[in-house]
């Protein structure tokens, strides 16, 4: 995969709907070059409705969306799709699809009638597969791996679109902590190293602040707050927002803001039960 030009998006006044019901409302967006931008939002807000009219698989009622400053509605289908690359929530691969077939179908856009499979296909095929650890599971039939190799590999088939703008919905869903860093890990470098622009819808709070440039917080289908994390994070727009009780501090790893939620089990650790209470369960400690 090679370094590219980053690209810019902006949406102005986006309303969205289904049926009678509007989803978004005169949504104002812009979304930085080579940065990457987490979405987030509660369950219902309009979070994934953005992010699939941000790459025209929902149209708008009315605004408008833009691409460099061009409008991506007057864009040909294999022209956008050369520009930016859309991951679904939990797609689905045809029955008995390797993952090598899988990932080289993020080639098609690059193909025509005249320019069929070539070397460049293929490399960019393997260095999908590579960055996404997947290399040695390439001939392996894509319904035999577990949630979180099947997640990398629909990753992988983004990747290999090589496109400058990536737009992923819920990218970590069914990886543990270990692989969700991973996978966000791939995605810094694709920023940083790469020059792409990454947009994701996330829901792990912490993890969009590590990971984010600029959050983007949707609440009932309007932004409620956009910028650098340690702007937009603060302990009233977390209640207001997610209804969540909670303290931000400092990160002790990366400096930016911790959301740490209060929930019920807060007033005590273990190690703070009085000592009374201590020698009644029975505790003891033997040299």
């Amino acid at each position: 995969m090679t370094e590219r030009d980053a690209h810019a998006m902006t949406a102005s006044d986006l309303r969205v709907g289904y049926g009678s019901r509007e989803i978004l409302s005169g949504v104002d967006l812009e979304l930085r070059a080579g940065a990457v931008t987490a979405i987030i939002g509660p369950n219902g807000s309009g979070k994934s409705t953005l992010l699939r009219t941000l790459c025209r698989l929902l149209a708008p009622d009315e605004g408008s969306i833009a691409v460099d400053g061009r409008p991506i509605s007057a864009m040909r289908t294999r022209d956008l799709a050369q520009t930016m690359a859309f991951l679904p929530q939990a797609p689905t691969a045809p029955e008995g699809m390797t993952v090598r077939e899988l990932v080289a179908r993020g080639r098609h856009p690059h193909q025509t009638l005249f320019r069929q499979w070539s070397t460049r296909d293929a490399a960019e095929v393997d260095a999908a597969l590579d960055l996404t650890g997947l290399a040695e599971l390439a001939d392996r039939d894509v319904q035999t791996l577990s949630g979180g190799q099947r997640q990398r590999a629909w990753i992988a088939l983004s990747l290999a679109q090589d496109t400058g703008i990536l737009l992923l919905d819920e990218p970590t869903t069914y990886l543990d902590i270990a692989h969700s860093i991973e996978v966000l890990d791939l995605v810094d470098h694709l920023c940083v190293d790469l020059g792409r622009t990454v947009v994701m819808v996330i829901h792990d709070l912490n993890l969009a602040i590590r990971y984010a440039d600029e959050l983007v917080v949707v609440h009932d289908g309007r932004i409620a707050a956009q910028g650098p994390p340690d702007r937009v994070i603060t302990e009233p727009l977390l209640e207001a927002v997610f209804g969540l009780a909670a303290r931000v501090v400092p990160d002790p790893v990366s400096g930016r803001p911790l959301v740490l939620p209060l929930g019920r089990r807060r007033a005590h650790a273990p190690h703070d039960a009085p000592q009374e209470e201590q020698e009644e369960t029975g505790d003891t400690h033997v040299a």
